[in-house]
């Protein structure tokens, strides 16, 4: 008797999972957990099911065990695009049979240059940091001789001294870009908002607002910027507000260091009557899904925050495998998007030079 095909039914039924979850995992979908996919797909393999019929079960298991902390002093939201990083990293890591913790680093922990509590070095085999932005502290983690990654990292933290890998976004030409067309769109008083000394990221958007600004012969103008830390914009609720009221002469155009910056900067226009983008355009960086709903929606910088999950995962696996190559410095590309927040500037609507 001709044995029957093996289906999906038959897999579902065998891991006691629905056919519909099944049938994702086998076709990658990316909304299905990795352990569940990987058991599925280990699953196909012993039924010999279609395109597995000839693989070895065996081959697809992982190709080695270990364990990685990520150590964050802010666990990013689903919006922020360290969430959609962290699904990257932690896809590919487990692809390698790697098992990831994480680990909350407190103020304290900074302050004392303390690890955290659930946090075994011993157990270990690399690191990944995640919103950590104090030198002293990423000198602390470096000391431990793990293999680590920085996803970001202090503004003030040469990076010779880091001794670990380094990986960012692309944030300077991308800003440029964006400020550029500002330029080109007829706005030449520009302010920007946010902590450029918070971070690296920060900092290299910082200078990219700048070199536009050299380039088109523009003098940056602080009296039309909020520079505070970044602190500020989260412990003061008014600290925005307070500002702008404060200013002597407004610009036309803000560019922000983020996304959530930006979303509050335009609740703040609109409470004092300042209509977006006819009165003034807002830009910002990140394209978070808080970019796409807000009221108008925001011109941004689209980051690869995946890819950079990838990335990041295949960078610390090498470090892994091979302790003495040379660290690396390396930036994941950026795109800008222009929505409706940023316009033309009509001559009839230039904000006087006094």
């Amino acid at each position: 008797m001709k044995k029957e095909k093996v289906t999906i039914q038959d897999i579902a039924d065998a891991l006691n999972i629905s056919r519909n979850t099944a049938s994702k995992a086998i076709n990658g979908n990316t909304t299905i957990p990795i352990e569940t996919r990987n058991k599925v797909i280990q699953k196909a393999a012993e039924l010999k099911y279609k395109q597995f019929a000839y693989v070895e079960s065996d081959y697809l298991m992982p190709k080695s065990t270990g364990n990685v902390a990520l150590l964050t002093s802010s666990l990013p939201n689903n919006s922020h695009f360290g969430s959609f990083l962290i699904s990257g990293f932690e896809k590919r890591m487990s692809m390698e049979g790697y098992t990831i913790s994480i680990h909350i680093v407190r103020e304290a922990d900074i302050q004392s240059l303390t690890l955290p509590n659930n946090f075994e070095a011993s157990k270990m085999d690399g690191i990944i940091c995640i919103e950590l932005f104090d030198s002293d502290y990423s000198k602390k983690i470096t000391s431990l001789g793990l293999p680590t990654i920085f996803i970001d990292c202090a503004v003030d933290l040469p990076s010779p001294s880091l001794q670990a890998d380094l990986l960012l976004m692309e944030n300077e030409h991308s800003v440029y870009e964006m400020t550029k067309t500002l330029i080109q769109q007829g706005h030449q008083r520009i302010g920007f908002v946010g902590d450029y000394n918070h971070c690296k990221s920060f900092n290299e958007r910082w200078i990219g607002f700048n070199r536009a600004l050299v380039e088109a012969g523009i003098a940056l103008d602080r009296a039309c910027c909020i520079l505070g830390k970044d602190r500020e914009f989260f412990e003061e609720k008014d600290w925005i507000d307070r500002h702008f009221k404060a200013m002597s002469h407004k610009p036309s155009a803000f560019v922000c260091t983020n996304d959530f910056v930006a979303v509050h900067l335009i609740q703040v226009l609109k409470a004092n009557q300042i209509k977006i983008p006819e009165d003034i355009s807002v830009c910002a960086f990140d394209d978070a899904s808080e970019s796409r709903i807000v009221d108008p929606p925001l011109t941004t910088v689209h980051i690869f925050s995946t890819d950079m999950g990838i990335n990041a995962a295949e960078t610390l696996l090498a470090r892994i495998k091979n302790p003495n190559r040379p660290y690396q410095i390396s930036h994941v590309q950026t795109h800008p998007i222009f929505r409706e927040s940023s316009a033309v500037l009509h001559q009839s609507s230039l904000p006087s030079q006094s």
